[in-house]
């Protein structure tokens, strides 16, 4: 594993994907400062590399991808360092979200909190049997934030007031059944089932992943003729590449 930094190492393949791996933070990969501001850096040196097409985030720990925010750095906050350290958690949030490569969430053991609005971020969410999901802030005399804005649009309105307004959690079945995750892994298949995500979307054309990316994030955010009228364009500049008529062809091979 190549260390970007003493919280964030990466390993990469020929097939150009690349496995983003939080380190050094506890058995359960809790988020502070320091651990936030490394993965954020770590996402923002590797989408700058165009020859990536899949990356999955992991945590070190196989107790948890991101078990939460540091809750004993977050107890010494005052107002301003409180904003100062949701907002890094932001940024990194972001960065994840606007990843121009998908992104699989490789999610063992505990989510809670801003691990989960990291994991809500990705594009994909794959998680083992044993998994737990939650949003405890309000236990803890805080609201939950930043990403958790990603929820409803996840699992609906009702679904995310009970995680945030009730800190109760919830099993891997029920994220499955609620559509918080996409997977859920059979004892010891983690891996297994993260790959035959990589597999499928390696079956894609790269540059059309891009767009189509992009062009959902968009679609969250913009009226719906105006995303109808702007794919247009997205559309047509897949032909500046040889993506359409050689993918195009090799589907009319196969069909002979």
């Amino acid at each position: 594993m190549q260390m970007l930094s003493s919280h964030c190492g990466i390993d990469r393949d020929s097939r150009g994907v690349v496995r983003l791996t939080i380190c050094n933070a506890g058995p359960l990969n809790l988020m502070g400062s320091e651990v936030i501001r490394a993965a954020r850096e770590g996402f923002e040196t590797l989408a700058a590399e165009r020859q990536i097409r899949v990356l999955v985030l992991a945590g070190e720990s196989q107790k948890s991808m991101i078990g939460g925010a540091d809750i004993k750095e977050m107890a010494r906050l005052d107002r301003n360092s409180a904003e100062k350290f949701i907002t890094g958690l932001r940024d990194l949030c972001e960065a994840v979200r606007t990843f121009p490569a998908p992104v699989i969430a490789r999610m063992p053991g505990w989510c809670l909190g801003g691990g989960l609005e990291v994991a809500a971020a990705c594009d994909f969410r794959i998680a083992a049997g044993d998994a737990k999901f939650g949003m405890p802030e309000v236990r803890v005399g805080i609201p939950s934030v930043i990403h958790a804005a990603l929820l409803p649009r996840l699992i609906g309105s009702g679904r995310t007031r009970w995680l945030v307004m009730t800190a109760e959690n919830i099993d891997a079945a029920t994220a499955l059944a609620w559509g918080l995750v996409d997977v859920v892994a059979p004892e010891g298949g983690l891996d297994a089932a993260v790959e035959k995500t990589v597999e499928a979307l390696l079956k894609c054309g790269p540059e059309a992943l891009r767009a189509q990316k992009a062009l959902l994030r968009q679609w969250e955010e913009l009226p719906l003729t105006e995303s109808v009228n702007l794919s247009i364009g997205v559309f047509g500049r897949s032909f500046l590449t040889d993506e359409p008529k050689r993918l195009m062809q090799e589907f009319i091979n196969r069909k002979r």
